[in-house]
């Protein structure tokens, strides 16, 4: 008997299996853009390809590359999630890209600072000020969209920023102590975590939660899109930016002479300034 989608088994990124279930599919598209007649024909496209044991990364692989066929603008914000993932692995992109989300909120920002606590230095990823507000964030960066924070780290955090609470720092010329801590991660946090941060009112950000103003939401509101999101750079030329510094294609789009700074002065900018201009 041959297999057909709705007896599919496929393999989730935390290694769970499950059934192929084309309403997830249909939903993702819908929810990056894409109209209906657009979701339909990747699924159409998509189902004869499927096999029993296949990836959800084998699945999202063949969706994109059927919709970036059908439109670049769709096919970035299907994309967008992994984008940010492909912002590892060291995880310090990922650390300027949440800096960078929070100065368009208004904030001036200084990533990887040593702070003194009561009883001991520690290591924060990203300090940000304004006039009414000193907040640390630890930014968790997990390199699978299957890994999720779990308590454990949530506590580690609570008691690193337990330590840095009391203590009163200078940010902006002005003495001060800390008023929010948040930890903001790529992923999504276990039922726990959430459960102990609202308990202890802590700041969680994950890819989906809060309901509102989540990762996705700062991303897409802000219109802050990573430079992994365009699909006219190779992978490399992805790497050689970020090692570069170049995180946002805002910036490239500001000074379109680092494409060739840090790719070489034959690099061919103009397809990748166009896919740039056509952002929202």
């Amino acid at each position: 008997m041959p297999e057909t989608a709705d007896t599919i088994t496929i393999i989730k990124a935390s290694g769970q299996r499950e059934a192929f279930d084309p309403e997830k599919l249909r939903f993702s598209l819908l929810n990056s853009g894409a109209s209906q007649e657009e979701a339909e024909e990747v699924l159409k496209h998509l189902e004869p390809e499927l096999k029993n044991g296949m990836s959800t990364h084998d699945i999202y692989h063949h969706a994109f590359s059927i919709l970036t066929k059908m439109s670049r603008p769709v096919a970035r914000s299907y994309s967008l999630r992994r984008a940010v993932m492909d912002l590892g692995p060291s995880g310090f992109p990922f650390e300027d890209f949440v800096a960078e989300i929070l100065r368009a909120q208004g904030f001036q920002c200084i990533t990887r600072q040593t702070v003194i606590g009561g009883c001991v230095p520690h290591e924060v990823d990203v300090v940000a000020y304004n006039n009414k507000k000193l907040i640390m964030v630890e930014a968790k960066f997990h390199n699978e969209l299957g890994t999720k924070s779990d308590l454990k780290v949530v506590l580690y955090v609570k008691a690193r920023f337990d330590d840095i609470k009391d203590n009163v720092y200078d940010y902006g010329g002005n003495d001060r102590k800390v008023t929010d801590s948040w930890l903001v991660t790529n992923t999504k946090f276990s039922s726990t975590a959430i459960h102990y941060a609202e308990c202890k009112n802590m700041t969680l950000i994950g890819w989906n939660y809060p309901e509102k103003n989540n990762l996705q939401d700062m991303i897409e509101n802000e219109g802050l899109h990573p430079v992994t999101c365009l699909t006219t750079l190779s992978n490399d030329e992805k790497k050689q930016l970020l090692a570069g510094g170049v995180v946002l294609c805002s910036s490239i789009k500001e000074r379109p002479q680092v494409l060739k700074d840090l790719l070489g002065s034959a690099f061919d900018a103009d397809s990748v300034l166009n896919e740039i201009n056509e952002l929202k």
